[in-house]
């Protein structure tokens, strides 16, 4: 975990922060957003919000009182006690990729992914200091069965990492399980409910509606006390409209109306005001990343969320390209750099994205980390003002004319004063050709596998384990009995 303490970057005006709540405020009134779930449409009519079905209209007082009942900031634990994390105020939590169904690398291409390289991005996670939350669902595991797998990836990042994590959200049942699983790593849901022990993603299907099967794991994981990241899924051009202010609109509209539930839910519960604000290349209908539509939105969101004290998720290496390559690098740091100056809380997709979302890659995953590490130095260290900062020693005795490179100060401080790549390459091209002529990509590629086999195992209690394979052998067996 980070302390961002950089200015931030208002990108609106109060007015047009003020114009931006005033039209979420008309889109909830006017038009209302669909819950397509009974349990949530009570708690509205219990509350006494406006109901046609499954739409719900709210009036601008309520949606402010129960966004005033989220904390503006609040702790997720970790079994080991010094990865635990704080979400909100000027901290920053980064956690990978999460969701595609692909993965590549140099040396087998692009594939479907499986457990095993799964496992091998928590193993990387943990291993990595720059990640500070192993994350949810980092690849689709193709090779298990799509009704039970939600078990095998909660746990292995109970397993391989340390670090705090994201549960099941393709159902309620699937978070109930997640639910169970860190009950019993954490003593008890009373344990959990003390202190939030994962996070959980909850899409919006955008525009103005809400799926069953999210708002299931958005009822679970509230009543818990889990943090939800209620997450707009905007691709402007598509799911909102072209105009940017427009878009921003909807998804405050759509967030907001996802935190009220929660706090109906669970009054004063931990949640997340989230963004996947991008937009569409309209001449082909696929989303393009690292635009300078998503660098305008991450700033314009954060604003937003600081504006309803609420913590905020947005941005993340994001790119369109297929491959690790030049496009890949400055889309990713378009989306990176507005991230940190916005003052994003929590960093999904941080590392290993490729191909809008699709793509998961060993290579961009290391890439990103020396990304990750760069902006490390700079929230970490920044310049410092002290006698070592000023070097007042090695300017009196180099004088004019003369160079730095033999001081009593340099030498003090050549070995960590500045910035050591852990990608980059800084020789002379003489030395990059004699040592191989390595392109990043052929450096990432040779920097994951040492990570993955200088990884250390955290280990874990025996008897957490042989309770954790007691549950998910009984889940497996109803799950796929019940499918038979």
């Amino acid at each position: 975990m980070w302390r961002n303490n950089l200015p931030r970057v208002n990108l609106l005006s109060e007015d047009e922060v003020d114009q931006i709540h005033r039209q979420a405020m008309v889109i909830l009134n006017e038009i209302g957003v669909d819950f397509l779930h009974p349990k949530a449409i009570e708690l509205f009519k219990a509350a006494g919000m406006p109901l046609e079905g499954e739409r719900v209209r709210f009036e601008e007082a309520f949606i402010v009182e129960q966004v005033n009942k989220a904390p503006e900031t609040f702790e997720v634990q970790a079994r080991n006690p010094k990865n635990t994390v704080t979400i909100g105020g000027n901290h920053m939590v980064n956690a990978p990729v999460y969701g595609p169904p692909f993965i590549t690398d140099l040396d087998r291409g692009r594939r479907g992914a499986t457990i095993e390289d799964f496992s091998n991005f928590d193993k990387m996670s943990q291993a990595t200091p720059q990640i500070h939350c192993a994350g949810g669902t980092t690849v689709e595991p193709e090779d298990l069965p799509l009704g039970t797998r939600h078990l095998d990836m909660v746990y292995s990042h109970i397993r391989w990492t340390d670090k705090p994590y994201m549960g099941g959200v393709i159902s309620e049942e699937a978070a109930r399980d997640s639910i169970e699983l860190s009950s019993i790593v954490f003593g008890g849901r009373a344990a959990i409910e003390r202190t939030p022990a994962m996070l959980a993603l909850v899409n919006v299907n955008s525009p103005l509606r809400y799926d069953d099967r999210m708002l299931g794991a958005l009822l679970e994981y509230a009543a818990a006390n889990q943090p939800v990241i209620v997450t707009p899924f905007l691709m402007a051009g598509a799911m909102s409209p072209m105009g940017l202010a427009g878009t921003i609109a909807q998804q405050t509209a759509e967030a907001l109306a996802g935190i009220a539930l929660i706090q109906l839910v669970r009054p004063g519960a931990p949640c997340i005001y989230g963004s996947f604000l991008t937009n569409l290349d309209m001449q082909s209908g696929s989303p393009a990343f690292g635009t300078p539509e998503s660098a305008l939105g991450i700033l314009a969101s954060a604003q937003m969320a600081r504006h309803y004290k609420v913590p905020f998720r947005g941005g993340g290496a994001l790119t369109s390209s297929k491959s690790p390559d030049a496009q890949a690098a400055y889309e990713s740091m378009m989306c990176m750099w507005p991230t940190v100056l916005g003052g994003v809380h929590f960093v999904l997709h941080a590392a290993g994205w490729l191909e809008s979302a699709l793509l998961a890659s060993y290579e961009k995953f290391i890439i990103d980390v020396e990304c990750l590490r760069m902006f490390e130095w700079i929230l970490t260290r920044g310049i410092p003002f002290d006698d070592e900062g000023f070097a007042m020693d090695g300017i009196r005795e180099v004088g004019p004319g003369g160079h730095h490179l033999g001081s009593e100060h340099t030498m003090r401080n050549y070995r960590t004063g500045f910035y050591r790549p852990l990608v980059s390459s800084t020789e002379s091209f003489d030395r990059w050709n004699r040592m191989g002529a390595r392109t990043a990509d052929r450096v990432a590629n040779e920097k994951w596998k040492q990570l993955l086999a200088d990884y250390q195992d955290p280990g874990i209690d025996a008897g957490v384990e042989a309770q954790l394979q007691a549950y998910m052998k009984t889940r497996k067996e109803e799950i796929l009995g019940a499918r038979v």
